[in-house]
């Protein structure tokens, strides 16, 4: 199953802490993170990293940043 948590417009540490919620909540093996800035890319990666989660790949379209993040 995949989730999917739009956090644009929002600044850190709020995306970490709903894409954060969502891996506790568990349930998805997959997360779609959308994201408008650098920073919450960054946050957002090194948040789910560190909880066991891969950053399966990260694209840019029309300013806005989407994390694809993978379990395990």
């Amino acid at each position: 199953m995949t989730k999917t948590i739009d956090a644009r417009g929002l600044s850190c540490p709020q995306p970490v802490m709903m894409t954060l919620e969502a891996i506790k909540a568990g349930g998805a093996a997959e997360l779609i993170v959308l994201v408008d800035n650098e920073t919450s890319r960054e946050n957002v990666c090194r948040a789910a990293e560190n909880r066991g989660w891969s950053v399966a790949g990260v694209a840019e379209r029309a300013g806005d940043l989407t994390i694809t993040l993978k379990k395990g």
